[in-house]
């Protein structure tokens, strides 16, 4: 082995010399040096030719566009003595240094956590030529540390931020409904009967003509920019006027007119390169309608099981059959993938089990390109690793997923990494046990039954508590297994809150009242000073703060418990809630604990259809019946229409009392309203029960296909007063 391999000994008489030829090469050169005379004693030479210190072991730095024609690519070869890295420009031989160096021993784990070896000697095949093509011509991740330029150059990755001249839905960017939606309507989508300003009409020339001049001024503003994208809204909004319809029966739904479009605009800049989003109701492939060749699509599958690779997954054919009519319809398929829970950033999130898998499977399906949306520059669950190992994937569809993790956790966590790899590899092996439906807008509560249970949490817990132990003495090291602790702790105040009185609930018994639990919130604000220490200012995508969330969970502490008459009685529902707000079933409306502004908090919800839920008396006296119902308009919750309350007595209902509520206005601010019915004599009813009545149609500014008014209901509270 030591016949065939170089060595590099930086000693005198065994001098190592970088040779930069020109001046493209020279900042090359000089990021190269900066990096070896760090693990070198002595420091690295810089030379001009390749004639100069004829004996010495050479690097030799070359930019030559003709050597390396895939983009991205560059060479690495070597002789009998010396190395030679070439590029196309001077990032691609940025990469092949960075490669060098990876190679060598040199990490970058973050942009400000790097591993730099102490070297005597390295050694390097001899005769060796490889080129380094990546697995996608575009790949962009949208982590913390890929703000840093140095940190994506290491790990070859593009930014969207630069690269783009406008970027994602850009609807209301190109066409403002502020500007042209009173005076020109027509412009916007007829939708269910009405314009609608969240989308465009997709066969108006004067939208053409807008939008077109638009994209003019932003491509002469823009002049570095790669990309400029036209997409619709973050909405399922679309034009149905009679040309638009039959554009969309054409071409295989609201995508047709899109493309139609698109087209249009295209021509006008055939240099340039448009990208759109098929999301939502673009998702699908057009059909008979040839894509112009400047279109890029951003194929974006949001509705996905992430606790599964595609392969893997029961039901997967209408997917595949999907990706492979994009694979047809278009040469430029770029991919839009989610890596994260984007409801609950630091909740565990156990699906890099399936990057490796996927990544392979899009490549083979001709996806070009890729934006891998992350938390972006929010620390949060894991995301170091996150982002190192989804950089090197998206290269590298053959990288070994498994050495690379050990390689990172060794070098990142350092003695603590066998727990922290027990606890990772304990997280993905209960996900896959469980067979959970992960999508990236679930929570701690869904998934208390399956790899966050109580039994699971104390396991995490308790490997955590050994790293934590094993890394005391180390700084850097500890305060990295501090961050990893702060996922447990989110995950255990928000299961705490959903049970409430129960096992591993916030609340304990004391005397004839409940409190909560000893230390509690201690915890909770350690837990925020520790999201502020390690820049975690937002817990979710809607943007809400951990002293926002303190604020909350202090509030629901101090105000959600309640004792009552009716926590011993049989409460029923008569007509079924939907099953994904009905957690606790029945019990959910007489544990004591009352819900707050979270939908996935001691709600239960009724979709499209009345509430009626009745309670078995039982000889109980009481004269007051009160709960409260969640106005969220942005998920489609509405306060009931109509309120009727009736008891049954001599084997018949009869009605107790009914109450309206005014119309629904439009309102972005998610409101709890309450509902009393107080000095009835509940007592001289058998049963009683409680119907809420929704509206009938969404208002028009809620109103989407396939949507119903929601109606949410907490705990009914019995009392005597």
């Amino acid at each position: 082995m030591a016949q065939n391999s170089l060595h590099l000994a930086n000693t005198k008489g065994q001098e190592i010399s970088i040779v930069s030829s020109n001046d493209y090469t020279k900042k090359a050169s000089v990021l190269l040096k900066s990096y070896l005379d760090q693990a070198f004693e002595n420091p690295i030479f810089i030379q001009n030719n390749k004639s100069e210190n004829v004996d010495s072991s050479k690097i030799i730095l070359e930019i030559n566009p003709k050597s390396v024609n895939k983009n991205d690519s560059f060479i690495i070869k070597s002789d009998e003595k010396n190395i030679c890295l070439i590029g196309s420009n001077e990032k691609t031989l940025r990469y092949a240094i960075y490669t060098l160096l990876e190679a060598l021993g040199f990490r970058k784990y973050t942009a400000k956590d790097s591993f730099i070896p102490k070297l005597k000697e390295v050694t390097f095949p001899k005769n060796f030529n490889k080129t380094y093509a990546p697995s996608f011509e575009y790949r962009a991740l949208f982590y913390p540390d890929c703000y840093d330029e140095n940190f994506r150059d290491w790990h070859k990755l593009d930014w969207q931020i630069d690269d783009f001249g406008i970027w994602g839905h850009s609807f209301y960017k190109l066409l403002s409904a502020k500007e042209y939606f009173k005076k020109n309507p027509a412009f916007f989508a007829l939708y269910e009967g009405k314009r609608n300003p969240e989308s465009l009409c997709m066969s108006n020339d004067g939208v053409v003509k807008i939008v077109s001049k638009k994209m003019a001024d932003i491509i002469s503003q823009n002049p570095n920019a790669r990309f400029f994208s036209i997409s619709q809204n973050d909405d399922v909004v679309y034009c149905e006027c009679d040309k638009c319809k039959i554009l969309n029966e054409k071409h295989g739904g609201p995508q047709g007119s899109l493309y139609y479009f698109l087209n249009k605009i295209a021509v006008q800049f055939p240099k340039t390169k448009i990208t759109t989003l098929a999301y939502l109701h673009t998702y699908q492939a057009p059909k008979n309608i040839k894509i112009k060749p400047n279109i890029y699509t951003l194929f974006c599958p949001i509705e996905m099981n992430r606790g599964k690779a595609i392969q893997e997954t029961p039901g997967n054919n209408d997917f595949l059959n999907t990706l492979h009519k994009w694979s047809a319809a278009t040469d430029h398929l770029y991919l839009w993938d989610y890596t994260v829970e984007f409801t609950n950033y630091l909740s565990p999130f156990p699906n890099f089990h399936t990057f490796s898998e996927n990544y392979k499977l899009y490549e083979q399906n001709k996806v070009k390109g890729l934006f891998v949306q992350g938390y972006a520059d929010i620390a949060g669950d894991l995301y170091e690793l996150r982002q190192y190992l989804l950089a090197k994937i998206i290269w590298d569809t053959n990288t070994d997923v498994e050495a690379v993790t050990n390689d990172f956790l060794n070098g990142f966590y350092g003695n603590a990494s066998p727990f922290v790899k027990k606890y990772l590899d304990l997280l993905i092996q209960n996900q896959k046990k469980s067979n959970r439906y992960l999508n990236i807008y679930t929570n701690p509560i869904e998934s208390r039954n399956t790899f966050l249970s109580p039994e699971a949490m104390d396991q995490y817990d308790q490997l955590i508590s050994q790293a934590e132990m094993i890394s005391k003495d180390e700084p850097v090291i500890a305060r990295r297994i501090l961050k990893l602790r702060l996922p447990l702790e989110y995950v255990y105040f928000e299961q705490a809150k959903f049970y409430g009185k129960e096992p591993h609930g916030m609340y304990q018994k004391n005397g004839d009242s409940f409190s909560v639990k000893d230390n509690l919130e201690n915890r909770v604000q350690d837990f925020v000073k520790n999201c502020s220490d390690f820049g975690i200012y937002e817990l979710s995508e809607d943007g809400l703060s951990p002293e926002e969330y303190s604020i909350q969970w202090n509030y629901i502490a101090k105000n959600n418990v309640t004792e009552h008459l009716g926590e011993t009685l049989k409460y029923k529902f008569e007509t079924q809630p939907s099953s994904d707000f009905n957690a606790k079933k029945e019990r959910g409306l007489n544990d004591g604990i009352k819900g707050y502004k979270d939908i996935n908090l001691n709600w239960t919800g009724w979709y499209g259809e009345n509430a009626e839920i009745s309670i078995d008396c039982n000889n109980v006296d009481f004269n007051s019946l009160e709960f409260q119902c969640l106005e969220d308009q942005r998920h489609w919750i509405f306060l009931p229409k109509k309120i009727i309350l009736k008891g049954f007595r001599n084997q018949k209902w009869e009605v107790i009392k009914e109450q309206k509520n005014q119309q629904s206005r439009e309102n972005q601010i998610t409101n709890i309203k309450e509902y009393k019915f107080l000095n009835i004599n509940f007592h001289v009813f058998d049963k009683i029960k409680i119907i809420l009545i929704p509206e009938q149609k969404l208002p028009v500014w809620r109103e989407r296909k396939n949507k119903k008014p929601m109606l949410m209901l907490d705990e009914i509270v019995l009392t005597q007063k």
